[in-house]
């Protein structure tokens, strides 16, 4: 007997590209297998960290049996809601930039920009549907894994029941993800608002639109929208905006924003809403006092919350909190049977994060026999990038965890006005640090800023996982002119400080008796 996938699910609006999206990622006509005796692993939740497991478990060549469980879109969020569609519509905003502000390399821009904002939405959902089939249920089904759609739950041990199939395996992990924060402030549910799960239905550009959240997120949309058309204010809890981010560094994207005329509320809190014939009242204290602003729509942008309800977690002995399951250093829940990956255990939630989450699970879970040769989540040098104009990239240690550890730093700092390509490209606030240990050439961390700051940082992750000191990236030749010649600046710099008086007076003596 077989049975149909529990749910039919639309992503509005429902034109021809969404319906190839849906057509892959959760087929209206699916019916689920019949299930194995028994698996080898079964993966609840099929966005980044669950594709990667179960896709590089079955391609392994070694016979191993694999179920992969879904209750709502194949690809997650990274597909449907977060990496894929929000970059498409981040570099429409960019090329309206570009137009607006081309009169400083001789090219003279209209009067007035005319965004298309139907448009920019049909092509990034025409562009999401033709990414689909890599993450697809078809695709994977080819791979040889058993894919269940449906909302699978842990039912006793070992077991999993997807609609009325039941999953037998010796291991289990968890990938369910995360979703966008509600906040709690009275009146939103009933005047309605906007998450990165939405957003990206919007057919129409909101004339006024709020963005509550300071972060990465609220941070992207806000500018994106700004510039496709959108009167954007920015309301953060937070005194700057991106009070994660190196302070030099946020400091430049807010004064972007200004520029470009965003308005920024700083250091604020919103109390509540009211949808009136005039449009939503956001209200929100600042300074002992209560302000408000009307507005067409509203996106919350102020974090994110893992899905671990509906999992029948108790029934196996897997502890979550508030921040997720609860997992060790190797990815293992506190079931010894039972793993976690990506947004429903980690800090990181990131894409890149979830999937070398992933290949530690694959490691800890078939190719690590009585504990052994087990990888770490520690071990990871974790680079990450907020997309907006410019980026802003990191990896590894800020200057502030640095002090925090105890370990004495030296910060070298390549500002991009004195990089010959930055000035070419009209790109000069920006920079580059680089945090060393003061006893040595060994990178601690960097912060890069610039229009491509997410395209440079892996040169020097790859840095810092393979102990490549400055000394050695000075002897790297970088093509010139380019804006990732910062770094090879960065290791010479780091070079000269090692010309000591007393060097600099023996390679004198030394060179009149050569």
């Amino acid at each position: 007997m077989v049975d149909s996938a529990f749910h039919t699910f639309t992503v509005s609006p429902m034109d021809e590209y969404n319906q190839k999206l849906v057509s892959h990622v959760h087929p209206p006509d699916w019916v689920n297998p019949t299930p194995a005796e028994c698996y080898d692993l079964v993966v609840i939740g099929a966005g980044t960290a669950g594709l990667v497991v179960a896709a590089g478990a079955a391609g392994l060549g070694l016979g191993f049996k694999i179920a992969l469980v879904e209750r709502h879109l194949m690809g997650g969020d990274c597909l449907n809601v977060g990496c894929v569609p929000s970059k498409c519509v981040i570099r429409s905003s960019r090329v309206v930039a570009d137009i607006a502000n081309a009169k400083p390399y001789g090219i003279v821009p209209p009067d007035r920009v005319e965004v298309d904002f139907s448009a920019v939405m049909e092509r990034m959902r025409r562009l999401r549907s033709s990414i689909s089939p890599h993450d697809s249920a078809q695709r994977f089904q080819q791979l040889g894994i058993d894919v269940f759609l449906g909302n699978g739950r842990f039912a006793g041990d070992n077991t999993v029941r997807v609609s009325n199939k039941t999953l037998k395996y010796h291991k289990a992990v968890i990938a369910t993800g995360a979703r966008a924060v509600r906040p709690k402030i009275p009146g939103l549910e009933e005047a309605g608002y906007l998450t990165n799960e939405t957003v990206f239905n919007l057919t129409e550009c909101p004339r006024r639109f709020a963005v509550i959240g300071g972060g990465p997120i609220g941070c992207e949309l806000a500018q994106a929208f700004h510039r496709l058309g959108s009167q954007v204010t920015l309301i953060h809890r937070g005194p700057h905006l991106l009070n994660r981010e190196d302070p030099d560094a946020a400091a430049i994207v807010q004064n972007t924003f200004v520029r470009e005329g965003i308005e920024l509320v700083l250091g604020c809190e919103p109390t509540r809403v009211e949808k009136t014939t005039e449009g939503k009242v956001l209200y929100f204290d600042r300074d002992g006092k209560s302000t408000s602003i009307v507005v067409d729509e509203i996106l919350i942008g102020a974090g994110r919350a893992p899905n671990v309800e509906h999992l029948n977690l108790e029934e196996v002995g897997v502890e979550y909190q508030r921040q997720g399951i609860v997992v060790n250093d190797n990815l293992q829940t506190t079931n010894p049977k039972i793993y976690g990956a990506g947004d429903v255990c980690m800090n990181w939630k990131f894409t890149h994060a979830a999937d070398a989450a992933a290949r530690i699970v694959i490691q800890n879970t078939l190719f690590a026999p009585f504990g052994l040769a087990k990888a770490k989540l520690s071990n990871l040098v974790m680079p990450w990038v907020t997309y907006t104009d410019p980026e802003v990239a990191h990896v590894g240690l800020y200057e502030r965890e640095a002090q925090d550890r105890g370990i004495d730093v030296n910060t070298i700092e390549i500002p991009f006005s004195g990089l010959d390509r930055a000035i070419a490209d009209g790109e000069t606030e920006g920079f580059l640090k680089v945090l060393h240990a003061k006893t040595s050439d060994r990178i601690l961390g960097a912060t890069l800023v610039s229009r491509h700051a997410g395209e440079t940082i892996s040169e020097l992750t790859t840095a810092i996982v393979h102990n490549i000191g400055l000394k050695q990236l000075s002897s790297v030749i970088h093509p010139y002119p380019t804006q990732a010649e910062c770094i090879k600046k960065a290791a010479d710099a780091y070079k000269k400080t090692q010309l000591t008086p007393f060097t600099k007076w023996l390679l004198s003596v030394l060179n009149k008796f050569s």
